[in-house]
């Protein structure tokens, strides 16, 4: 199978990719098996050379997946992503509406799903807002779903999923921490197989030119086809 990985940036030190949902960035401990598919080796096929992944996104997420092109280049930028210094924001759709246009999920949560409370801070923005004539749930007549864009201040594991659960705003199509009612009524009733979270913009200061990169995905097919199917105004990501 000859997969190609659509470039989204590429200069002398890093390269960005738009990764599809299933695709995992690495091999790891949980996913071993060899017929995974995986972004980092995709790339160093479709490149010819190697590549080093700088950060990780989950596997059913998709969008900006930044790698750099040399062990240099990679230790150069990857401390920084734990800081404010690397901006990633997401666009998700997620169960009823937000209490606020613009507020702050400050949640601690343990550290790789187990374990020692760490510090976590998500910031949102509601992008959109729309009610479908459809019971999700035998208690109501009808759906209330939002678009947000979200800014995870931290980078704990499944960060924007664990809090968006929280505040019991789930996100569309999480299996792991979502709402199964909602997951099944949109595999049912439009056919969504895939999560509705989508690494859309990543910014950073180049270390060797000083400049601020700013990258963007466009958002998935599915995605769009969802915003339409429950009448979801379908924003310019450029005004945003």
């Amino acid at each position: 199978m000859d997969l190609r990985l659509p470039i989204l940036f590429e200069d002398d030190h890093y390269i960005a990719i738009n990764k599809p949902s299933g695709v995992l960035v690495h091999r790891t401990s949980l996913a071993k098996e060899e017929n995974e598919l995986l972004a980092v080796q995709i790339l160093r096929n479709q490149l010819g050379s190697k590549v080093y992944p700088l950060h990780r996104i989950d596997r059913p997420t998709s969008g900006v997946l930044l790698f750099g092109k040399s062990p240099e280049a990679a230790a150069q930028l990857q401390p920084l992503f734990p800081t404010e210094q690397v901006k990633k924001f997401y666009l998700s759709i997620v169960r009823g509406y937000m209490p606020e246009r613009h507020g702050f999920i400050d949640h601690p949560l343990k550290k790789k799903l187990y374990g020692d409370l760490q510090e976590a801070k998500t910031e949102y923005w509601s992008l959109g807002k729309t009610e479908i004539p459809f019971a999700s749930s035998p208690k109501y007549k009808s759906s209330r779903y939002s678009l947000i864009q979200a800014y995870p201040h931290t980078g704990r594991m499944h960060q924007i999923r664990r809090h968006m659960a929280h505040a019991r705003h789930y996100i569309i199509g999480d299996t792991a921490h979502g709402d199964n009612k909602q997951n099944n009524f949109f595999r049912n009733q439009f056919g969504l197989k895939y999560m509705l979270l989508h690494a859309w913009k990543l910014e950073f200061i180049h270390p060797h030119s000083q400049e601020t990169i700013k990258i963007k995905a466009g958002l998935p097919d599915y995605f769009i086809e969802t915003m339409r199917r429950i009448n979801l105004e379908l924003i310019e990501l450029d005004t945003i």
